[in-house]
């Protein structure tokens, strides 16, 4: 179902196949959840699949396959198409045949608090697969083990977005799936005054300064049937969305990273792999691979 540009019954998913990299860790479980909300949301075939590297012990094995047959019986329970795919091998090598030969639109990941105290990006395989796959990317931190059911979902916003359709598209099946309101915000740098430095403008004149991609993002997200506002604030981008979500007590934020900022982060960081390490709530990064439609 699909109404016009501004219409509001916009059902559109680009979507059809979702892939669920699981392990023997409890975080892979838990961030596969919100990719079996986003299957049953835009009506995708999933599927989970679990990668066994060589040596891996008998202990983690059975964990790895327990949390497939749970996570399985949940999504078939839902009334999503599913398969479970257990194979041995390099999880990357495996999982990018797969994207591959199966067409896969995108794939879900997690990463583990070890991995966050390193430099984010640096020896990990979920940094294998945002830079790697050939398909889009979301991965998940998991904050909050006991809540996994999003009710207010933050969505930081940026100028120089790219893949504006794709980007709602996601939250917006994710809020749909979850019935969630959806937070946009903005943090606006201060306009630079020679005489009087840093000028803060009042919130009525702040609209004027909002970047066109922003506005182009919302104009995206209008399409679909979720509840959302818009709210616009000052300061450094990470500390300005922690603050925020923490604030404001949402549970999930979502943002968006482009594979040019992915490789820059790895050199000198940036603003993903701040809120990354300090979010106060599960965190979804999602680098989007599919082009306007």
């Amino acid at each position: 179902m699909s109404c016009n540009w501004r219409g509001q019954c916009y059902n559109f998913s680009m979507y059809k196949k979702i892939l669920a990299a699981v392990n023997e860790f409890t975080n892979s479980e838990l961030a596969a959840h919100y990719a079996i909300t986003l299957s049953q949301s835009c009506r995708a075939k999933l599927f989970l699949v679990f990668i066994a590297q060589e040596g891996i012990n008998k202990n983690a094995f059975k964990q790895a396959e327990s949390a497939l047959e749970r996570l399985f019986v949940e999504a078939d329970g839902r009334g999503t198409e599913v398969e479970s795919i257990t194979e041995k091998g390099e999880p990357l090598q495996k999982i990018h045949s797969m994207v591959k030969s199966d067409h896969i639109d995108i794939v879900f990941t997690s990463t583990r608090r070890e991995d966050v105290t390193k430099r984010f990006f640096v020896k990990t395989l979920a940094r294998e697969f945002m830079l790697k796959l050939p398909c889009s990317v979301a991965m998940v931190r998991v904050v909050r083990m006991g809540k996994m059911h999003p009710k207010d979902i933050l969505v930081p916003l940026r100028g120089e977005m790219t893949h504006l359709e794709e980007r709602a598209c996601f939250v917006a099946k994710l809020a749909q799936g979850f019935g969630s309101s959806v937070t946009l915000f903005h943090s606006a740098r201060p306009i630079t005054s020679f005489f009087h430095g840093e000028v803060h403008l009042k919130p009525s004149l702040r609209e004027r300064h909002i970047p066109k991609d922003v506005e182009l993002f919302t104009e995206c997200l209008d399409r679909y049937t979720i509840t959302h506002e818009k709210r616009i604030e000052y300061g450094g981008i990470s500390r300005a969305i922690t603050i925020e979500a923490a604030y404001r007590r949402n549970d999930l934020i979502i943002m968006g990273a482009s594979e040019r900022s992915l490789l820059r982060s790895i050199i000198r960081g940036n603003p993903v792999e701040e809120v990354l390490r300090e979010t106060p709530c599960d965190l979804i990064i999602l680098r989007p691979r599919h082009e306007h439609q």
